[in-house]
């Protein structure tokens, strides 16, 4: 059985990223099992004030955080892109939760730390309030880039797909529900 969890990292209480995310989550079929969480609704220390040099205790929120990675074989992002790239809880989160021996390990001799969440996948939803066209190829696609190649690869997820939805800002009730839709479609086919 396919274990999918679904981060909701807008913070706001209400967004079109919470939208997508519990429209994800209600066309998953009933097969698979979801767990949802929203980032908004965590409580953690944004900065990694130590680096890795010392340990700080994980609030409950990154332990939950933690064993919901664990425990799924599939991870939905569904992020907005805030100043190019992903808000700033979002970054946090990783920062204070994939920490060496969780997500990943050095490993004496080598350059390349070893991937300790192998076997998992991923699929990340981007909202954006410029046109995706011109995120992609004129700014470079940053929010991609950064969780793609640098945080999920480096911890042994595979990025199966990313959809963009935009530009948000000034969208039609009629856009919205068209993306709801293909929302519906890619949950669906999970």
């Amino acid at each position: 059985m396919d274990k999918i969890l679904i981060i909701n990292a807008n913070p706001k209480a209400n967004s079109l990223c919470k939208a997508i995310s519990e429209r994800y989550q209600e066309n998953i079929s009933e097969s698979k099992q979801t767990k949802i969480l929203h980032i908004g609704e965590m409580d953690f220390q944004l900065s990694l004030d130590m680096g890795y040099e010392k340990t700080m205790a994980l609030e409950p929120s990154l332990i939950q955080f933690q064993q919901s990675v664990e425990w799924a074989d599939h991870i939905v992002i569904v992020s907005p892109v805030w100043w190019g790239t992903m808000p700033a809880k979002l970054k946090a989160l990783f920062d204070r939760a994939f920490l060496p021996g969780f997500a990943f390990r050095y490993v004496k001799g080598k350059a390349i730390p070893e991937k300790l969440l192998k076997g998992r996948t991923a699929e990340l939803i981007i909202t954006l309030d410029t046109p995706v066209f011109w995120y992609k190829w004129i700014k470079g696609n940053p929010i991609y880039l950064n969780l793609k190649r640098t945080i999920l690869d480096f911890a042994g997820i595979k990025n199966v797909s990313t959809n963009y939805f935009g530009p948000v800002i000034n969208s039609t009730e009629q856009q919205r529900k068209k993306w709801l839709h293909k929302v519906e479609t890619l949950a669906a086919s999970r």
